[in-house]
Order: structure tokens, then C-alpha cells, then sequence
């Protein structure tokens, strides 16, 4: 624990702690969002359970599965066909707001469901799948700042 020879002293710690204050949520927002579009990645390919509000992932049709076959895309990998979804997820950080979401169009159809396709959610269960993970992580980072210790790289939270 810091301690501190007088109020002035801990008035210049508070000054410096406010000066840095951009950064440290900055540098967390975009750790926070780097675990959820990791989430986000390693669901493509990979039949999810329901978690939180989010269903779970139907089987593919076994027309789709003979399609993909035929087209030689791994089967049994939903979402998962050349590769492109998959490369198209990524991040947006500025300040301490996060987007995390992929380029490719086709993921808002996968993600919402169509009258033909059922939902296969990938950023809701990623981003609630990871809470726990990040909530740590914005602890540790916060509690490293405010004793005035290295946040860049604080002890971080294990993948949940």
C-alpha cells in the first residue's frame, strides 16, 4: 500500500492519477475488447451452447453440410467456410468505447437469423461469455493505476 507524508503529497498523487487517467482507459478499453474479439474469433467453426440470454447453435442443415462439402470447406464448422467472416472480425477502440464486430456483411445474417437461417449469435455470447474475464482485468488495471504501479501490464485475469 502507498502511503503518504502529507496531503500534499497525496494532492500531487490524485494530480498525477488524473493526468493519466486518459491512457489507463484507454489502454483497458482496448485490452477489454482485444479478450472479446478473441471470444468472438474462436466461436466461428465451433457449435456454441446457449449462454446467458443467447441460444445455442442449431446443426447445420444437411443440405448446407453437403454444400460445403462438395465446395471443400470443413464440415461440422458453422459460420466457417473459407475463412473470410473469421478474418473480417476485429476491433474499434477511441477513448473507452470498444466496437467489436466484421466487415464481412454476411455476419449480421448468421448473428440476427433470417426467415431461412437460424440466429447463431457470435458477439452477444462472446461479450457475455467474457465478463468475468474483463471485469478482472478492469480491476486489476484500475487498482495498479490508483497504487501507482505499472497498469500497462498488470497481472492479468486467466481466460475464462
Amino acid at each position: 500500500m502507498k502511503h503518504f507524508d502529507s496531503f500534499g503529497a497525496f494532492a500531487a498523487h490524485l494530480t498525477r492519477l488524473a493526468a493519466k487517467a486518459p491512457a489507463v482507459m484507454h489502454h483497458a478499453t482496448d485490452r477489454a475488447a482485444a479478450i472479446i474479439e478473441e471470444r468472438a474469433k474462436d466461436e466461428i467453426g465451433q457449435y456454441q451452447p446457449a449462454v446467458g440470454p443467447y441460444p445455442a447453435w442449431p446443426p447445420l442443415a444437411e443440405s448446407t453440410e453437403a454444400r460445403k462439402a462438395s465446395a471443400g470447406y470443413p464440415v461440422g464448422a458453422p459460420l466457417l467456410a473459407t475463412g473470410e467472416m473469421y478474418g473480417s472480425v476485429g476491433r474499434t477502440v477511441s477513448g473507452t468505447e470498444a466496437v467489436i464486430g466484421a466487415e464481412d456483411p454476411k455476419i449480421v445474417y448468421h448473428e440476427l437469423g433470417t426467415d431461412r437461417i437460424p440466429p447463431r449469435p457470435v458477439f452477444g455470447p462472446a461479450a457475455f461469455g467474457a465478463r468475468d474475464t474483463v471485469r478482472k482485468l478492469l480491476g486489476v488495471t484500475t487498482a495498479a493505476w490508483v497504487a501507482g504501479n505499472s497498469w500497462v501490464r498488470p497481472r492479468a485475469p486467466k481466460q475464462e
